[in-house]
């Protein structure tokens, strides 16, 4: 990550120690989170993460900014102080209370504000040009109450994560309870048929994620369909081309599954990355501020 990190109103350097044990929310993962990319200083699509994040923290119940203003007018500061006009950006919105039920652990820290405001910049990770993903069986409960949500507790992920790198895969692909396909531990994913451009609908159990919902809504290619299926393993051997999506990687391509045969092609995949980056350059081109000139 870079140096400078933000805290509520303040950009400060990163080794600076600002969280204290007795803030509810760090000790128990109880916040929400998005990661977003930045392409000429610019946020890219930060009102579709704003909308994300303050649907899932009423969910969850973690206190919120009011104002996307409010918000993205301080990561603009951030991304400044670390002149990272094009990287990766995480925010965090952290619970600091317990509330009257769960005060035990409550430490004088946490009666300052009602929420924590975090957010990092790192430089935009290389990933090579195509992904290798294990496979985990009911990994995703699709039928829970706050499935979709994207919390700070995020370790499960992590394990799985890990873990498929120490069996020599990049990420792994997340089933459901009913063997359905859902998504990876930080993508989505898509197969092709055709001309046809499949993804999970989000009652498998995946997340609503940024760039899968630009793909489905804004941007396509002539003579592509781009729609929501309920996909099987089975539909992932069988189709022409895989790929995953998310805001780190935009679309890299599925070169192999565990325990299954996955054809090594991105002719479709190609298209549509190049639609997408035509999207981000139209996106960005009238909202780059002039602090951000390269």
């Amino acid at each position: 990550m870079h140096r400078f990190l933000l805290h509520n109103d303040e950009v400060r350097d990163s080794s600076d120690l600002i969280v204290s044990p007795g803030q509810i929310g760090f000790a128990n993962g109880w916040g929400v989170f998005s990661t977003l990319r930045v392409y000429d200083g610019v946020l890219f699509a930060f009102e579709r993460h704003w909308e994300r994040m303050s649907r899932d923290a009423a969910r969850m119940s973690v206190p919120f900014p009011e104002s996307p203003g409010w918000l993205e007018d301080r990561l603009h500061r951030l991304v400044e102080a670390n002149q990272a006009w094009n990287s990766t950006l995480r925010v965090m919105v952290v619970r600091n209370r317990g509330g009257k039920w769960l005060r035990l652990w409550e430490g004088p820290a946490a009666s300052a504000r009602e929420f924590e405001l975090i957010a990092l910049t790192a430089p935009v990770n290389e990933w090579g040009r195509g992904v290798r993903l294990g496979l985990v069986p009911q990994a995703r409960h699709a039928a829970s109450e706050l499935t979709g949500t994207k919390i700070l507790s995020w370790s499960q992920n992590l394990y799985w994560y890990e873990r498929a790198h120490q069996q020599g895969f990049d990420e792994t692909v997340l089933l459901n309870e009913r063997g359905e396909v859902a998504e990876c531990t930080s993508a989505n994913i898509f197969a092709v048929e055709g001309d046809r451009v499949w993804t999970p609908p989000l009652t498998a159990g995946c997340l609503p994620g940024v760039t899968r919902a630009i793909l489905l809504e804004e941007v396509g290619a002539p003579g592509l369909t781009i729609g929501e299926k309920t996909l099987m393993p089975a539909d992932l051997e069988a189709a022409n081309e895989v790929f995953i999506t998310s805001t780190t990687r935009e679309l890299l391509p599925v070169v192999s599954v565990a325990g299954l045969k996955i054809r090594d092609a991105s002719a479709t995949r190609d298209r549509l990355q190049a639609a997408f980056s035509g999207y981000t350059q139209k996106y960005a081109a009238p909202r780059r501020r002039p602090v951000a000139a390269l």
